[in-house]
This record gives C-alpha cells, sequence and structure tokens, in this order.
C-alpha cells in the first residue's frame, strides 16, 4: 500500500514540477508584464485578472496582487482573480483529470467576470486603498538572456553543473516511467475495506502521450536555460521551495485518504452529508496556503466526491496567491474570502441541487 501511494505521490508531484518549469519560463521571458493598459478599464481589468486566475500555481495571482497593491487595478479585479486561481492544486488536477479541470477553468472563469463586475460597480476602487511592493520578481536582464539555442545546450552539457544534472536525471527516469506503465494514469479504488490500488488500464492513454510531451519540452528547457534561470528560478523556487511542500502533501492526503477508506464508509458519508461537506469545502478553502485542498481533488478523481464539491473549493481557495495580500491589507484579504465562500457555497449548492 506505501510503495502504491509513494509511487503515486511521485508521479503527481513530478508532473506538477514540470508544469511549474514552463510556467515559470514563459513568465520569465515575458518580463512579466501583465498589466499593461489596465487602468483605463474596469472590464478590461477583470478580464485579464481572471484570465491570470487560471493559469496553474501563484504566479499569475502575484501579478495581480501587485497591480492590486499599485492601485492599477481594482477590488473586482482582485476578487475575480482570487475566484478563478486554484494554487498548486491546479496542476495536479490538470495532471490527473485534463478534462475536467478544462470544464472547471471554464466554468470559474465565467463566475469570475460576472462576480468581478458585480463587486467592481458595488466597492470603489479605493475602497480598500493600500499601498506595497511587486512580489513578482523577474530580473531586467533575464529576457534578452533566454534563447532556445542548441549550442547553449551542448555548451551547458560539456561544463554540466549539479542542479541541472538532477533535473536532467530526474527528468529522463520520470519519462522512462511513464513509458513502462510504471506511472499508470489511474485512480484508487475508495470501496469500504478495500486495499487502495490504482486502477488504470495498461494500453496507452492520451493522457500519457500529453505527459510525455509536456515533460520532453521541460527537458529542452532545462538542456537550454541558462545558468542563471536554472539556479535562481527552477533550483532555488522551484526545486528547494515547492518540491518538498508538494511531495508531502500529497502523500499525506494519499495517505489520509486510504485510513479513511478502511475506517469510514466514505460514499455513504458523502451522500448523507453532502451539505456538511460541502461547508467543510468552503472553509478548508478559506486556508492561504496550497496542500489541504488537494484532499478533495484527490476524491474527487476517485468519483468519491461530486464535481459541485470540488467547484465549491476551487472557487474559494487560491493557494497562497493571496498570502501577499494579507501581508498588505488585511481588510483587503478578508473582505475578498468573505465574497468568494458566498459566492463558492452558492455555487456548490446550485450543483448539489441539479445533482453534478
Amino acid at each position: 500500500m506505501i510503495i502504491e501511494i509513494l509511487r503515486q505521490t511521485i508521479m503527481i508531484t513530478s508532473l506538477v514540477l514540470v508544469m511549474m518549469l514552463i510556467i515559470e519560463y514563459i513568465n520569465v521571458i515575458s518580463q512579466g508584464r501583465w498589466g499593461e493598459n489596465l487602468r483605463n478599464s474596469r472590464f478590461r481589468q477583470i478580464i485579464v485578472a481572471s484570465l491570470l486566475g487560471l493559469i496553474p500555481g501563484c504566479v499569475g495571482s502575484f501579478a495581480v496582487v501587485s497591480l492590486y497593491t499599485h492601485q492599477v487595478i481594482g477590488f473586482g479585479a482582485l476578487v475575480a482573480n482570487m475566484i478563478a486561481a486554484s494554487g498548486d492544486e491546479s496542476f495536479v488536477m490538470f495532471s490527473l483529470f485534463p478534462k475536467m479541470a478544462l470544464l472547471l477553468n471554464v466554468i470559474v472563469l465565467v463566475i469570475a467576470i460576472i462576480v468581478g463586475l458585480i463587486v467592481s460597480t458595488t466597492i470603489k476602487k479605493n475602497f480598500l486603498k493600500v499601498e506595497g511592493k511587486a512580489h513578482l520578481v523577474v530580473h531586467n536582464h533575464e529576457h534578452e538572456e533566454q534563447s532556445l539555442s542548441i549550442k547553449e545546450a551542448i555548451r551547458g552539457l560539456r561544463s554540466i553543473s549539479f542542479p541541472r544534472a538532477v533535473l536532467l536525471m530526474g527528468l529522463l527516469l520520470f519519462i522512462f516511467g511513464i513509458i513502462t506503465g510504471q506511472f499508470e494514469h489511474g485512480g484508487f479504488e475508495t470501496t469500504h475495506g478495500t486495499e487502495m490500488h490504482a486502477h488504470g488500464e495498461s494500453e496507452f492513454h492520451w493522457e500519457e502521450l500529453l505527459f510525455i510531451a509536456v515533460s520532453l519540452a521541460a527537458l529542452f528547457l532545462i538542456l537550454v536555460v541558462k545558468e542563471h534561470f536554472l539556479e535562481e528560478h527552477i533550483w532555488e523556487h522551484i526545486i528547494k521551495k515547492h518540491f518538498l511542500k508538494i511531495f508531502l502533501w500529497t502523500f499525506g492526503a494519499l495517505l489520509v485518504i486510504h485510513f479513511m477508506v478502511d475506517y469510514i464508509d466514505i460514499e455513504h458519508w458523502v451522500k448523507t452529508n453532502i451539505y456538511t461537506l460541502l461547508i467543510i469545502a468552503v472553509l478548508v478553502g478559506v486556508i492561504p496556503e496550497s496542500g489541504p485542498n488537494l484532499v478533495f481533488v484527490i476524491f474527487f478523481f476517485n468519483g468519491t466526491i461530486p464535481f459541485s464539491i470540488l467547484l465549491a473549493n476551487s472557487i474559494v481557495q487560491d493557494g497562497h496567491g493571496a498570502l501577499p495580500l494579507l501581508a498588505e491589507s488585511k481588510k483587503s484579504f478578508i473582505v475578498m474570502k468573505l465574497i468568494n465562500m458566498v459566492v463558492a457555497f452558492l455555487a456548490g449548492l446550485t450543483g448539489i441541487l441539479l445533482n453534478f
């Protein structure tokens, strides 16, 4: 059982880190220019902020918080961003169920835009006035430095650094694991009293092909990026700050679910306590941290909870994207969370009543 949970944890963590790497690279080469030409259009602010919220991880939310604290965008755009954002859990959802993750993103995008427009007409832009510093760091010289050069890759391999070697070896092993079926894209049985085990089929699915393609792209980036980007953004940020946390939260969530399956009839409890579960999903989503919400992601992947519960949790939770906001303006953070809790509860309740 522990070996199976560990294998699934490695698969999920590896996919999350691969997607993080690609997002990080895109952010750097674009120099984080999210906020141009937004001041004069409230509608444009909300659209851009909502789309930034859909970016897996917290980079989009960090950018929006920075724009808000500099009063480039209004409070409605901030609320819209946090509704659309799902933090690192978004990486996991796209790793485990890409189609449903895409549907979830479309739904929260529509909700985010509607709520953002309502909030922007009822709460003035300067009502929650704050001042702060940018939280999304992009060094000025990095845009010019990054080039997808084969020569750079060859030069890097001739004098390969320890971080590059570790990353290359890890990615190659991960790709090999997908090809050989060590990381099957399956879920877990959650029937009461049974052993938790993978139930992926032996044939190759399109998800595996997608994961291999994404991993090869990440492998290419690791080969060609400059040493500065590799050490500062991939090694120091993604690996040192995210790897262990994501690994432990994923392993812990899977382990907790295993023991819950052994001692509780989860499916029966969910059916008979669906409204209690909705409240729990909303309250857990308030926590400004990626990790606790993984339980809902994995339960949905297993078919234990309905889509409506995952939707409610996703609306109110935003990973740790709101942490800089909490530091800059507690009032903004509290009001934003209260609004999103109401929206999440109503969306989840509607989903339950419509039986989805």
